[in-house]
Order: C-alpha cells, then structure tokens, then sequence
C-alpha cells in the first residue's frame, strides 16, 4: 500500500478505498490483524500533502468510512439475549483488536495534530467529522470492562488525550460541553447523534457497551450545558432505569440524577418530565435490592425539591406534600425491613429526608419514633452503620421538632439507655463503642433538653449499682448538665 507521489486527491481516496476494501473483504484474522498494522505504517510516514491534499465532502467521507471499518474490526459480539450480556470469554480476542485499532487512529491523529500546527485551516472539517467517532470508540475502551485491558484502556486514554488537543480543548469536559467564554459548542451533540442508532429501545441492549459510554460521557458534561441535551439523554436515562436488571436499573438512575442536579428546575417541571421521572422512581421503591435503593433514595431527594415549592415564610401550616408520601413509604418499609444491607441504606438516607424536611417532620413523629427504637435494639456488626446513622436522625429530630419531643422521653429515655446497656457489653472496636456511646449520650442530653430537665431527674433515680462503668459515666454527663429552663 503506497500513497500517490502527486498530491492528487485522488491518489488518496483511491489508496484508502482500497484499504478499505481490503478490511471490509478479508476473513483471516492475522492478515486482518496485519492490513491494520500497515495502515498505521502508512498513515505514519505518508506526508501531510498526501495525505489531506484537498479537504472535501469526498474526502472527509472516505476517512469517516475508513474509520468505521477499523472500528468494526474490534466491535464487540452482538448480545440477543434479552439480559443484554455474554460471558467474559466472548470479549476475550476483543483488547487486542482494541489495541490494533487504537495504533491506527493514533498515527492519523498525529498527522492531523500536525497539520494543525501548519495552521491548515481546512484540516478543522475533518477533525469535526471524525472526533464524535474517536470520542465514541474511546469511551468504549476507556473503562474497566469484560473487553478491556490494561494494554486496550492506556491506547484507549491516549487516543482521547490526542482527540482533546486536536479540539483545542483543555479536557474531555470542555471537548464535550464546549467553551463557554469563546461561544464554541461542544462535542456532545454530534457524539450522541453518532450514537443515537445504538441507544433505541430496539437496540440498546444488543451492545454491552453502550450504556456504560452514554452513563460516563454524560456525567461529563454539567451545568449549563447539560440543559441543551436534555431531549436527547433524558428519554435514554429513562429506558435505562427501566430495565428488569438490577444494574441497568442502577445506571438509568445514575443518570438520571445526573440530571436532576445538573438541568434547572424549570426545564426539568416542563413538559411534565419531573412528574414522570417521580413516578418512575417511586416504583423502584418497592425492589428489595439495596444497591438499586442506595441510589433512588437521593435521587428522589432532590427531584421532589424539584416538584415542591419552597414554603412561603408566612406563618401558614404547610400543606402535604410528596415529601410526605415518601417518607411515609420509607418509614413503612423501615419498620417491617430485616435485611440488613437495606437497614443501613434506609438509616442513612433517613438522615438526609429528616434535614430536608425540617419542621414538618413532626407530622411523621409517631411512625419515626417506633423504627429508632426497632433499629436501636438491632446490631449490624462490625461497623455498626445503621445504628450509627438512627442516632444521627434521632439527634436531628431532637434538634429540629424539640417542642413535640417531651411527650415521648420515656420510650425515647429507655430505648437509648438499653442500647447503651448493649453496647457496653458487645465485642466491638474500641474506637467504635466510643463512638455509639458518645452519640446515645448527646441524644440523652438532648432529649433532657427538650423535657425541661425531667430526664435527669428520672436518672438521678436509677439504682446505679445494677449498670457498668460505661453507662454510668454517660449517665452521670447528662444528670451533670446545666438545667434547661
């Protein structure tokens, strides 16, 4: 394979379109393996003349084909399986073509770094024709994944760190969304256009890959440009997380979350997407699966500071809202959940709906007060998590409704001083046990607070010779606090 010695445009299109063919026609994987091998040779040592002598439709179609067929050679087995994935040995030949293919893409990069630098104005066209396509095959083998190795992922990062400079951008961020201060657009759109064949609900799963490249590339680009997009990941993030499988469930409201923190409020409320997605996220709450909770909970968060209006500073009640009904199911699931993978879940994300919510979590007060009892009476060793995070709501509670708190010090009152009692006696990590105690400890001293100083003197009243050294300390913090008045 040799280049003309002219600088025809023709020399060129005829060299290319018969590697092409070459690529497109050979079966045998070696001589595959070495067609692509002499590309990049080529490629490599052909002069810039040669190589670009007329950027045109023509010509920037040939490279775009040619590309193509390359990428074709390392594209991963197609899955008809309707859990869209295979088994890791099906990817097993795939880094290595990966690698072969990434060779070839870096050399014509080069050369078309370098014909920038020659200030070949015409060149630009080409790199906009061919960098949604690098992009793409990049984010491809740019993650850890059954079809990816170490060798596959550093070609892959190297291909992207070229694609980057040939944009004149100063990283995959600014490639994607642009440069706000010089008015150019980013790269997104003509990824996604590229992609969007791949991301049908026909299509999506016949191609391991392409969530994973849609998931990563769009939690690359934020505020506000995400907001240009959002007809195009929106409805894609939402078949995603709609999917039977767990995972792919786990992916879609990834991104999804994505995209309630990064699209205004009002974009999100049009077209009554916000009332859409609160649907669909509220269904996932009925999984048992603690990883697919983990990520709905806080999703859920902050789109119903989406749906909700803040409320007006005018003394008025504030009416129920979906703020409600969510923690009211949360609270539901919490008393009857026994896993205790989801407890830890549930407690955690409890903490952040009591701060959200403030005030009004009083009208909740009754059913919260029964799951921090029920969590408080059950270990998760060896970390404790759930428990640590019920003492955490419990003390926001405390902090936030205290009015409301006096009527129910005596439950509150016996379930911390058992939970103290227990703790005392467990095998736990030192650091840890302190940990517990201390917290139990400031909730009693809250709770004291909030009951006026009757706390301590039901402790002053307790036979101090039937607890141990521990609780007794604890207790004697709180009979020694300042009386509130």
């Amino acid at each position: 394979m040799k280049i003309g010695d002219t600088p025809d445009p023709c020399s060129v299109l005829t060299a290319l379109n018969r590697v092409r063919e070459r690529v497109e026609v050979e079966e045998d994987a070696g001589r595959l393996k070495r067609v692509l091998e002499e590309t990049a040779e080529l490629l490599s040592l052909a002069p810039l003349d040669r190589l670009f002598p007329e950027v045109n439709a023509d010509l920037r179609a040939q490279y775009l084909g040619l590309i193509n067929s390359f990428i074709r050679y390392a594209a991963l087995p197609i899955c008809d399986t309707d859990s869209g994935t295979l088994p890791a040995k099906s990817y097993e030949d795939i880094p290595d073509k990966a690698q072969t293919v990434s060779a070839v893409l870096l050399a014509l990069s080069v050369q078309l770094q370098k014909a920038l630098e020659e200030n070949r104005q015409a060149i630009r066209s080409l790199v906009r024709t061919l960098v949604p396509t690098f992009c793409i095959f990049s984010f491809t083998h740019l993650q850890e994944q059954p079809w990816t190795n170490a060798v596959s992922r550093k070609s892959a990062r190297e291909l992207l760190t070229l694609t980057v400079g040939l944009t004149g951008s100063r990283s995959v961020q600014e490639l994607l969304s642009g440069k706000a201060d010089e008015d150019q657009k980013g790269f997104l759109g003509p990824v996604l256009d590229t992609l969007q064949p791949n991301l049908t609900k026909e299509n999506w799963k016949r191609n391991q890959a392409v969530k994973h490249v849609f998931s990563w590339m769009l939690v690359q680009v934020g505020r506000p440009w995400l907001t240009e997009y959002l007809e195009k990941v929106f409805p894609t993030s939402l078949l995603i997380s709609d999917d039977y499988r767990t995972e792919n469930k786990v992916l879609g409201v990834h991104c999804l979350h994505h995209i309630v923190l990064n699209v205004p409020a009002a974009d999100l409320r049009q077209f009554n997407r916000a009332q859409v997605l609160y649907h669909a996220l509220f269904n996932h709450l009925h999984t048992s699966e603690a990883a697919l909770i983990q990520v709905v909970l806080p999703c859920l968060l902050d789109l119903l500071s989406v749906l909700e209006k803040p409320p007006a500073h005018s003394g008025l009640p504030r009416k129920p809202n979906r703020f409600d009904d969510v923690l009211r199911h949360i609270l539901t699931y919490m008393e009857m959940e026994h896993k205790l993978d989801l407890r830890r879940v549930y407690a955690k994300n409890l903490v952040l709906f009591i701060e959200r919510m403030d005030i009004v979590i009083i009208r909740h007060l009754k059913r919260l007060e029964r799951v921090i009892v029920g969590y408080l009476e059950v270990s998760d060793a060896p970390e404790e998590k759930a428990r640590l995070s019920i003492l955490d709501a419990l003390q926001k509670t405390l902090q936030i409704a205290w009015p409301r708190m006096e009527r129910r010090m005596g439950s509150l009152a016996q379930s911390l001083l058992r939970f103290l009692v227990d703790v005392s006696s467990e095998s736990l990590p030192t650091e840890l046990k302190e940990q517990l105690i201390t917290q139990a400890s400031h909730c009693l001293l809250l709770l004291d607070h909030c009951s006026k100083g009757k706390l301590q003197i039901l402790l002053r009243e307790l036979d101090s010779s039937c607890v141990s050294e521990p609780v007794l300390k604890c207790i004697q913090k709180v009979t020694a606090a300042p009386l509130c008045q």
